[in-house]
């Protein structure tokens, strides 16, 4: 009866905030049957709607856990969190695989409790393969072996049948033949232990399971998951990474603070707020990639030339960046998975050298380009036009003193004799106020020294 009580009141809850969607009954005393879909590539977002709602499902006490898949696979390491997932839950997991179960898709299945298929479907096919569909190297083929094989070891299903769905190498007698990777159809995933049996939907899953008297609750994605979801897709946090980087890169080629920093500082909290929601980035990580920024501005602004501090900086800025979108390292456990470093350093480093090249280029064409109306002057300014040149009268100024109006970080302005002048500090910085001393002219600048 407390059971029962418990029940009622979490579904109530869920009812009112609009995260089930569909019953099929409301006997308290029926089977509760939590279901969600997994119809897209294994990515990010499908590993967080995963755990979501395997979450919801034990605080409801379901009773059963079914997954509606229908995927050609996607990434290795997401697919295992999901596999883990499964099998560490208390309450039984029934996959309904709707055509397609293929690669991550195989694994994800095979760690369920039953299987059942759609007429037509098929499961296997699960080589570790890149983004251009070529088969990755042995070590990467021997991690999903053992994957697939321990995982149909826990379910009591054929492993070696598991590892032939890999490897074209391994050869199930009667199965599968040494040179082709493993796929069953409905009727061989039958007959070999890897499919409970042939259903057109759920409500036939169901009944061929032997339950009759059910209460079906369907999980739906909030407009917070569908948004986070969104942005942790690795496309979109390249996107989000290039606009960070280009953001800065304009911001300090112009004076003051503008539009560049404020889209670079939106780009950042995109970026960083929903790996930080996900438990992905750490704040360490989002110090680190602030430090990196800091460093970045010291060296631009403070230290004439790229130095140590600019190299650290952009540095400090990568591992910030690449860390953030891959799981925390325990420092009790240090278990790096190495695929995730590579895939997001990846990412990052795409996206760092694309944002650099596209802020240059995009530069020049604001700065030059009719269409932007002509924002920085193209054509030589020649004496015979008329144009003169105060060279001299700077010429002369050299070996005077004079005051720093603003900080020079290098560039800034002195005043000399009550008039203001463009200058650049020979070495450091010079705070405002300082006295200085101009040592040369150049670039219709002077240049001074602090006295």
């Amino acid at each position: 009866m407390k059971n029962i009580l418990v029940r009622l009141s979490v579904l109530l809850a869920f009812l009112l905030s609009g995260s089930v969607t569909s019953l099929a009954s409301s006997d308290s005393s029926s089977t509760l049957v939590y279901t969600f879909d997994i119809k897209e590539m294994i990515a990010p977002p499908v590993w967080r709607t995963t755990k979501n709602a395997i979450n919801e499902a034990e605080k409801l006490n379901a009773d059963l856990i079914i997954i509606h898949m229908n995927t050609y696979g996607g990434t290795l390491d997401d697919a295992d969190s999901i596999r883990t997932k499964i099998l560490t839950t208390n309450i039984p997991v029934y996959v309904f695989i709707d055509k397609n179960a293929a690669s991550a898709g195989a694994l994800i299945s095979i760690a369920c409790d039953s299987i059942f298929m759609a007429p037509g479907s098929s499961i296997g096919a699960a080589t570790v393969v890149n983004q251009t569909g070529e088969q990755m190297p042995d070590k990467y083929q021997s991690y999903m072996r053992s994957m697939m094989r321990a995982t149909a070891e826990a379910k009591n299903r054929n492993p070696d049948i598991a590892q032939a769905m890999v490897d074209p190498k391994v050869s199930v007698p009667g199965i599968s033949d040494s040179g082709q990777v493993l796929t069953f159809t409905v009727s061989e995933a039958i007959r070999h232990n890897y499919c409970e049996g042939q259903v057109e939907g759920i409500p036939e899953l169901l009944e061929h399971a032997g339950l009759d008297d059910y209460t079906l609750v369907k999980h739906e994605l909030s407009a917070t998951d569908t948004v986070i979801g969104w942005l942790i897709n690795p496309f979109v946090s390249g996107i989000l990474i290039m606009l960070i980087i280009g953001g800065i890169y304009f911001e300090l080629q112009t004076p003051g603070i503008g539009f560049p920093l404020a889209a670079a500082v939106v780009a950042a909290v995109l970026y960083f707020a929903p790996l930080y929601l996900e438990g992905l980035a750490a704040n360490w990580e989002i110090i680190i990639f602030i430090i990196g920024v800091i460093l970045i501005a010291i060296e631009i602004f403070a230290i004439p030339g790229f130095g140590v501090a600019g190299v650290l900086g952009l540095v400090l800025m990568i591992t910030g960046l690449t860390l953030s979108m891959v799981s925390n390292i325990e420092t009790d456990n240090i278990t790096v998975n190495l695929s995730q470093i590579t895939k997001a350093l990846s990412i990052v480093i795409i996206a760092f050298f694309l944002a650099i090249a596209g802020s240059i280029y995009l530069s020049k064409k604001l700065f030059t380009s009719h269409a932007f109306g002509n924002l920085a002057l193209t054509k030589t300014q020649q004496a015979g036009e008329g144009y003169t040149s105060a060279s001299k009268e700077y010429q002369n100024m050299i070996g005077r003193n004079a005051t720093a109006y603003t900080d020079l970080r290098p560039a800034g302005k002195i005043i000399v004799d009550n008039e203001l002048f463009d200058a650049t500090a020979r070495t450091g910085m010079i705070e405002k106020n300082s006295e200085v001393v101009v040592t040369g002219y150049t670039n219709a600048q002077l240049v001074v020294k602090k006295i």
